[in-house]
């Protein structure tokens, strides 16, 4: 049976929408996020809009989302949602539905939540590794990594994956695509996921050997996508907003499984609930993996003692996604 199927027809009823923003100073910009709370017989559901844009959280109208829905309906009503509010409307909706039923989302999906492990993207590796010795990392390479600093961070043995940023545009990126930058790191770290290159005639070369180590996150909102690659990868990065529908989120996983795709989850700066649960589709989907999943707290602060180690405990068997 497909995976959507198990949850599609759930029902829920919504009595009331409300918003809560959030928002995160992080010196060179405010973090914002918006929480949806659905609220019916009851019970709360819960979900996060990751859109990075600070107009986007500020002066929007939803459609009326009160009534009598299935999954597939609310979805259906929520498709035209912008950036990532659909996903946190539909989180929200899966959240509530779940709650409303009675039933957890492993039990519905017929899979087993084991514990989560996960890497960290911050750049002070040293630092982090003298508080935590067993700590992975997915670090983005930069323009300003030389071959002795590159030989550093590969003698730690802790990075998992390297993100390319090959993808991006904008001032923020500090990669440029080059065969210099590539081919250091493709040899410098053998066993590591090499996230998001930017192939071309320059970089393509290079990169042949160490094609089996691809691996993509910006490009991916669908199966189509995984299609539209230039070859059939073997590990993809999943980040569960940028599917912006529980379906096609669930259609991926799907896919993935039937043709061996490994897959390790990612986040995009949630603030709020939206990070348990990516870390909840970790556990049930993708748990020994490479996963992004962080907790806030190294979000919220330099290294420090105290902070969440990895593998992350299992969610409760209780109803709901959280």
């Amino acid at each position: 049976m497909p995976l959507y199927d198990t949850v599609k027809d759930l029902a829920l009823a919504v009595e009331s929408v409300e918003h809560e923003p959030l928002a995160l100073p992080l010196g060179f910009m405010t973090r914002r996020t918006t929480v949806f709370h659905l609220r019916g017989g009851g019970e709360e559901g819960v979900g996060e809009d990751v859109t990075y844009e600070e107009e986007h959280h500020q002066g929007f109208e939803l459609p009326d989302l009160t009534g009598e829905h299935t999954l597939d309906s609310f979805s259906e009503l929520v498709a035209d949602a912008p950036g990532y509010r659909r996903w946190g409307l539909e989180s929200a909706a899966l959240d509530l539905a779940l709650r409303q039923a009675g039933l957890s989302l492993a039990a519905v999906v017929g899979r087993k939540a084991e514990p989560v492990r996960f890497v960290v993207s911050q750049r002070k590796v040293r630092e982090l590794l003298a508080l935590y010795p067993d700590l992975r990392f997915k670090l983005d390479a930069l323009d300003e990594w030389t071959d002795e600093i590159v030989a550093e961070l590969a003698a730690t043995g802790a990075v998992d994956v390297v993100d390319l940023k090959g993808l991006y545009e904008g001032d923020w990126v500090d990669a440029t695509p080059s065969a210099e930058l590539y081919g250091r790191v493709a040899g410098a770290f053998p066993n590591a996921w090499l996230e998001d290159p930017k192939l071309n005639e320059e970089t393509r070369p290079v990169l042949e050997p160490h094609r089996d180590r691809l691996t993509w996150d910006f490009p991916i909102h669908s199966v189509a996508d995984v299609d539209a690659l230039e070859q059939p990868p073997k590990c993809l990065n999943s980040k569960p907003s940028r599917f912006g529908s529980v379906r096609n989120l669930f259609d991926f996983y799907d896919a993935c499984a039937e043709r061996g795709i490994a897959v390790y989850g990612g986040g995009q700066f949630e603030l709020g609930a939206g990070r348990a649960q990516i870390q909840h589709l970790a556990s049930l989907f993708h748990a020994d993996a490479p996963n992004d999943v962080a907790p806030k707290e190294f979000n919220e602060g330099g290294p420090r003692p105290g902070l969440p180690q990895s593998p992350l405990p299992p969610p409760s068997e209780e109803k709901g996604f959280r």
